[in-house]
């Protein structure tokens, strides 16, 4: 009986383990602050300074920068690329690119980065920060990171444990409490033709950001997004609206859709996972949106660890440029208008579970080390062959202390084709609102908007 009640004793335990990591011990989180930020990330520069120490982030706008504004002027306009990396020295950069950039650059000749200076741009408010360091002993993931328990409004991992950990950081992301932007959404086929795939108008919203002081319920909506479509002609009057919880096991997405011809708001289960998008013709699932975005539970996730590469960042220019046109260029967005930068990332790793179904049977992500956003992908298929790849293009709202990383594109290197989203500069930026009202985040609101 004794050896039976061990046993027992060691199953529960193991079963426990299997279902909460625990937050790291006080003395791991009082490295917050001192040589890590308050938000994880390394406070030095890096060994040759090509990335600077961090010094708080961008909190003041450009003289350019009119109040009130929602088109923010790029801080860092006058300066000129350090380093070009193109089909002649790619080799000896490889190690500090995606699988994704290297395979670009090698494919097309007229493919290129231009890197310029690094600028840690990144902040958020302080009450975000303060809770990042509550979340810091205090946070925990269940379900073998497929949940989590106990997190505050600001970064839930800061330190993290695991890959999902990682990955749960991104998900939460701070992007202000609700959103609104204009955007177009455009498709470049195998040819080199460019072809607008959609116009849209886009409310987003984050909940979990209304009450600083509310601990985040396994219940809670920590994203929801309503877009409504004004072009082209053919897809005037769809809607649709999507809604993610902090435990999308106990609380799968719920997604609804309206289409003109059908009058009605249906329930939409399947706009999640690797459905394909159908605004990004084929070139992307609904989870390539924002590099990443809906449930984890279909992959294994592993921490990789930290690596200095050539990331998308501080795009200003590309973020707030007015005409797509000069953007979408043959095979890939146009080089001249995309600034990359040295900066630490989180590289983590998923790779399918045994029974689960996705076209994507490895992924990498590339998670920013000062915002947490994913700022790249590289996509495997179940032959191990290089398949897609995401990006994201981070700005910092300066005006408002909040990161901001629209617009994104995936790359199909199968298809040949690219897909550019939430290019919000044709119609002048992005513009923080405050929060919906519940009635408005219904789905008879949804009809109400969608009817032409």
């Amino acid at each position: 009986m004794k050896y039976f009640n061990n046993l027992l004793t060691a199953s529960l335990a193991a079963i426990i383990a299997s279902q909460a990591q625990a937050a790291v011990p006080p003395q791991e989180a009082a490295r917050l602050g001192n040589q890590l930020t308050l938000v994880g990330a390394e406070q030095a520069a890096n060994a040759d300074g090509s990335i600077p120490a961090y010094q708080g982030g961008l909190t003041t706008p450009p003289p350019a920068f009119k109040a009130g504004d929602t088109f923010r002027p790029d801080p860092f306009a006058d300066e000129k690329p350090l380093l070009v990396i193109d089909g002649k020295n790619v080799a000896q950069y490889k190690d500090q690119l995606t699988a994704v950039t290297a395979e670009l650059i090698s494919r097309y000749p007229s493919f290129r980065i231009e890197v310029y200076p690094s600028h840690r741009t990144a902040t958020l408010p302080k009450a975000l920060l303060d809770n990042t360091l509550k979340n810091a002993t205090g946070a925990k993931s269940l379900e073998n990171g497929m949940a989590i328990e106990n997190v505050l409004p600001g970064v839930p991992f800061p330190i993290p444990q695991s890959g999902a950990e990682a990955m749960w950081n991104h998900l939460l992301r701070y992007q202000g409490v609700a959103q609104k932007a204009k955007y177009d959404s455009w498709n470049v086929d195998a040819a080199g033709v460019a072809a607008l795939a959609t116009t849209g108008l886009a409310f987003n919203g984050f909940p979990i950001y209304e009450d600083l002081n509310k601990v985040i319920d396994a219940k809670d909506t920590y994203f929801q997004t309503k877009l409504y479509y004004t072009g082209p002609t053919r897809r005037v009057g769809e809607s649709l609206m999507l809604k993610d919880s902090a435990n999308p096991l106990a609380n799968p997405r719920r997604a609804w859709q309206y289409l003109p011809g059908q009058r009605r708001v249906k329930l939409a289960p399947s706009l999640a996972y690797d459905t394909p998008n159908p605004g990004t013709a084929g070139s992307g699932t609904f989870d390539d949106v924002y590099v990443f975005n809906g449930a984890l539970d279909r992959y294994d996730w592993k921490l990789v660890g930290k690596k200095e590469m050539f990331v998308p960042y501080n795009t200003y220019r590309l973020t707030y440029m007015k005409d797509a046109k000069q953007l979408t260029t043959a095979n890939h967005l146009n080089p001249e208008l995309v600034r990359w930068e040295k900066h630490r990332v989180w590289v983590v790793e998923g790779t399918l579970k045994s029974g689960s179904r996705h076209i994507y049977h490895k992924r990498r992500f590339y998670l920013d080390e000062d915002s947490w956003f994913a700022l790249a992908s590289d996509q495997y298929d179940a032959r191990g062959q290089l398949y897609r790849g995401s990006y994201s293009f981070f700005t910092q709202s300066y005006d408002v202390a909040t990161p901001n990383n629209n617009p994104h594109v995936v790359y199909d290197l199968i298809g040949g084709s690219y897909n550019a989203n939430g290019l919000i500069g044709p119609h002048g930026g992005i513009e923080y609102i405050a929060p919906l009202s519940n009635a408005q985040w219904s789905p008879e609101a949804l009809a109400g908007a969608g009817i032409r």
